[in-house]
């Protein structure tokens, strides 16, 4: 079965098509600049030239309607109608204390998506289009929402409550609902085979570091805690969001530079992490360069997202009964995948406990690899993430 997995930006979609008898993706591409001047289709079916199709898109359905038709080309496609389509996956950011778990979508999901939108502004609404562009174009072809909170509503309420009056949860449902769960939903199933074991005796702390970076405990294959909160913005400095930072610094900045709340969270999520303070780039690949180059403000960024990543990991070390308890500390995503650096001076910082990185194996870029020493107290590996897998996976199994 051919399943297509759909993953709506605010002017963005990516998307994948993927055969599912060998896992294999078989088309994928990116559409960019919805709605604004200059709008494209970047496509590639797996096999056939890459094509760039150049044309005005108004809204996502427009750009839906271009990918259909990419897909089904004489010339580039990859399926010769859309009826070979069996599913449609949707990632959808915040599904809220309304979903534990992907779901196939119905008028009554679509209602608790929107209900959502209140806790992710900026990304529900974009998932929202994509989700109705699909049922018009497919009409009678099943649509499947996948949380990205799904996969961290194990937690337990001390790793989920603030301390603010509770009276705040009970009205407004402020809690903390981590992302990136479908990134590390698959590693955690990814190192459990790696490692030969039931994922559901496997215990890891999961790093996902991208320009977009959050650290989950994993035990027993459920992820008990996570670093980004209400919404992405809680926890590591990452490309240009602040992560952690003193409350009082949000209304001491409005109060000092006379800004509002769209304002203060623009800054705070636009113009801050290794962006702000490097001021080069929010792409830890050129922060790297200028930071070999001399320049102190790129090393100090990368220096102080190296050491917010140890501290986490130690942090959740806690919620286990010893280090030995641990299987592995998993590094995925852009940076986690593709920097030795990162995962070496990260490792090193946490030297106490006993992990260890062997220089040789860790010399690896986007590679599935075991990359600690023997000596090592846990392991320490190198798993590439697939979301568009894990997404296109849960969709099967649902319909």
């Amino acid at each position: 079965m051919n399943i297509l997995v759909i993953n709506c930006g605010s002017s963005s979609l990516k998307y994948q098509l993927i055969d599912m008898d060998g896992e294999n993706a078989i088309a994928k591409g990116l559409v960019e600049r919805i709605g604004i001047e200059g709008s494209r289709v970047k496509h590639e079916t797996i096999g056939k030239e890459k094509q760039v199709i150049e044309e005005p898109m108004s809204d996502h359905r427009k750009a839906l309607e271009l990918v259909m038709g990419a897909l089904v080309n004489p010339e580039y496609g990859a399926v010769k109608s859309l009826d070979e389509i069996g599913a449609v996956g949707h990632r959808v950011v915040h599904g809220g204390e309304d979903f534990s778990a992907s779901v196939v979508i119905d008028e009554k999901v679509m209602k608790a998506i929107e209900k959502n939108i209140e806790l992710a502004p900026l990304h529900n609404p974009p998932n929202i289009m994509g989700i109705e562009a699909c049922q018009k174009l497919l009409p009678n072809i099943k649509q499947v929402a996948v949380f990205d909170t799904a996969f961290h509503q194990t937690m337990s309420p001390e790793n989920y409550i603030y301390a603010i009056p509770y009276e705040y949860y009970e009205k407004h449902k402020i809690r903390r609902y981590g992302f990136h769960g479908t990134s590390h939903m698959y590693i955690t199933n990814k190192t459990a085979e790696i490692l030969n074991k039931n994922v559901e005796d496997i215990n890891l702390i999961t790093c996902h570091l991208g320009n977009g970076s959050s650290i989950s405990a994993i035990k027993n294959g459920k992820s008990i805690c996570t670093s980004m909160g209400l919404t992405p913005l809680e926890g590591l400095p990452m490309g240009t969001r602040s992560g952690n930072i003193d409350p009082a610094i949000v209304t001491f900045l409005m109060d000092k530079e006379n800004l509002n709340t769209e304002e203060i969270s623009n800054v705070l999520n636009k113009e801050s992490g290794v962006f702000g303070i490097s001021g080069v780039s929010s792409d830890f690949r050129d922060i790297e360069d200028a930071a070999a180059d001399g320049n102190k403000r790129a090393q100090l960024a990368l220096d102080i997202f190296e050491e917010n990543v140890a501290r986490f990991i130690s942090a959740y070390m806690t919620e286990f009964k010893s280090i030995e308890d641990i299987d592995a500390i998993v590094f995925t995503a852009g940076l986690g995948e593709n920097s030795p650096e990162t995962r070496e001076h990260i490792i090193n910082k946490l030297s106490i406990f006993g992990l260890e990185i062997d220089e040789n194996k860790n010399n690896v870029r986007g590679k599935e690899t075991i990359v600690s020493s023997e000596e090592s107290s846990s392991k320490v590996i190198v798993v590439p993430t697939d979301e568009e897998l894990m997404i296109a996976r849960d969709t099967l199994k649902l319909i």
